[in-house]
């Protein structure tokens, strides 16, 4: 039986695709095979909206054990959006003042949490738009929240996330925007939400920007940077 081009070239397609498919899930249970799925941030394991959104903006720019040591000890003293709206800021610059940037942090989280206090009755909103119209709140950290305060299948996408998927081939992206939608179109929704921790943890361990551990990446064979 004699086939036309278009039948020949969609059976290809949908070959080369499967393969993609399971290539990814097999990279993807590699990786946690090695890290775990459990988060490593304190902010991120607590399941909390608004520990997750202050958490994270406190890890901008910021080594976790700093992050963690900071969030733990504002959260000691200021549990809720309306306690945290009417603290002191230099209280809380001295709460924070080991991550970078403590004092445009400070003035952030507070200005935050009052409008959370006050728009939201101390709710943390579970909308992007909403979340996004916080200042500061750029689409990252709101998918952060969504992820890991409130549980949703979405994908944050930081600097580990859209070089490591690049540098896999899976992708070619320019902007952390391009790669989310791009990562949500290949990887099935059962793993959607784990994309982020897997791709962190390695980056933060191997995959370096300026100096990636390929000898000792468990993934090594499955990526296109060196090959």
């Amino acid at each position: 039986m004699l086939y036309d081009h278009a039948t020949i070239t969609g059976y290809c397609e949908l070959i080369e695709g499967k393969m993609k498919n399971e290539k990814i899930v097999t990279t993807l249970n590699r990786l946690r095979q090695r890290y775990g799925t459990k988060p490593w941030n304190w902010h991120t394991r607590q399941k909390k909206p608004f520990h997750v959104l202050v958490g994270t903006i406190l890890s901008q720019r910021t080594r976790d054990p700093q992050t963690d040591a900071a969030a733990q000890n504002l959260f000691e003293r200021f549990a809720t959006p309306d306690e945290l709206a009417n603290a002191p800021l230099k209280e809380i610059e001295k709460l924070i003042r080991n991550v970078n940037y403590h004092k445009t942090k400070a003035k952030r989280i507070r200005e935050i949490a009052k409008i959370i206090a006050e728009r939201f009755n101390g709710k943390v909103p579970q909308d992007i738009k909403l979340l996004m119209s916080l200042p500061g709140v750029g689409r990252k950290t709101a998918n952060c929240v969504l992820l890991y305060g409130f549980g949703k299948p979405v994908l944050p996408v930081d600097t580990h996330v859209h070089r490591i998927a690049n540098r896999l081939g899976w992708i070619k992206t320019k902007t952390p925007e391009e790669t989310e939608q791009a990562l949500k179109k290949i990887i099935t929704p059962d793993w959607i939400p784990f994309v982020n921790d897997l791709f962190v943890k390695h980056g933060q361990t191997l995959c370096k920007p300026n100096r990636p551990y390929c000898d000792r990446c468990p993934i090594a064979d499955l990526c296109q940077f060196n090959h």
